[in-house]
């Protein structure tokens, strides 16, 4: 999957005068302190384990001396493993001009909710005590390393936020293992079921991850996508498409070529031809069609432009 919101366009916000203001009087508060104290502010760690009960100190506070970028993560996906493995390295090289902030997703749920967080793994930055996403999803370390310069000098130039050096040879902290819980054992083997194409399997199981967890992301993720497949598994595209083309009022034949997009990456296409439907239907029928395509929208992520467009224009069909 490639990753997802990776840019700083969402920085623009946190640049506003009176948070700027706030956050370069703190580091500089902070930096006069220490300097009457004999010496330099303390060199940070450069990886932490964040809790919801640490979260304000270990983030938010320590947000207006350096960027930190957090990770939502959990040491049971391979995706989210590696990504750590990538940050931890890349905050040695910066060496303290960031820190990072790993968040099991399982254990800290509020601020999973908080966040916003669509899926694992989820990438933010918190500066001058602010949030924006970063990224979500795998991505190569030298498309990292380009994100974390930009964050790096919007901090600087925006915030008079610069960091504190890190000590030589500074360690970062490794995960203690831990037994899986019940959950992540039942998401793990709707994983493994959706890997090997028991789509049926698959299904049941996120099914019941989320009848204990109804706003677990990564499980309505799992099923939306289990579920498509199900569906065009064994499908006649052509036969398909003509029956779309030969009947435009049929919301079955409509919603069947819907799918075939999305699964064949044409996901605009499969966009624009549910609105459209729904634009031409009413009663059970257009409700039938929106339901679809709330649907795949969850297949593709909420954050998507494609699917804020789409949304956009259902809202404008509708209303």
């Amino acid at each position: 999957m490639q990753p997802r919101n990776m840019s700083m366009s969402g920085v623009v916000d946190l640049a506003a005068v009176k948070a700027a203001g706030e956050a370069k009087a703190k580091a500089e508060q902070a930096r006069a302190e220490a300097a009457r104290n004999g010496g330099a502010p303390a060199a940070p760690a450069l990886v932490t384990e964040v809790t919801e009960a640490t979260f304000e100190s270990d983030v938010l506070q320590r947000s207006t001396e350096v960027p930190v970028v957090v990770h939502f993560w959990t040491d049971r996906a391979d995706a989210s493993v590696q990504l750590q493995e990538t940050l931890e390295r890349l905050a040695a090289t910066y060496a303290g001009r960031i820190v990072v902030a790993r968040i099991d997703v399982y254990a800290n749920q509020l601020l999973v909710q908080q966040f916003g967080v669509q899926g694992i793994p989820a990438v933010f930055a918190v500066l001058a005590g602010q949030a924006m996403p970063l990224f979500q999803g795998a991505a190569p370390e030298d498309q990292i390393r380009e994100v974390l310069d930009q964050l790096v000098a919007v901090a600087e130039q925006r915030f008079g936020i610069t960091g504190v050096p890190a000590e030589e040879g500074a360690e970062v902290p490794v995960a203690e293992e831990r037994p899986p819980t019940a959950q992540e054992i039942a998401l793990s083997a709707a994983h493994d079921a959706l890997d090997q194409g028991d789509l049926g399997g698959a299904i049941q199981a996120y099914r019941n991850v989320l009848s204990d967890d109804p706003a677990n992301a990564e499980a309505k993720l799992g099923l939306a996508q289990a579920e498509l497949l199900q569906r065009v598994e064994g499908a006649d595209a052509q036969a398909a498409r003509k029956a779309a083309a030969d009947a435009p009022a049929d919301v079955a034949a409509q919603i069947a070529v819907a799918d075939l997009d999305l699964v064949g990456g044409h996901v605009e296409d499969a966009f624009g031809r549910l609105v459209d439907t729904v634009r031409r239907t009413v009663g059970e029928d257009r409700d039938t069609v929106r339901l679809r395509l709330l649907e795949l929208f969850e297949v593709i992520g909420s954050d998507d432009p494609r699917v804020t467009a789409a949304r956009a224009a259902l809202a404008r069909v509708l209303f």
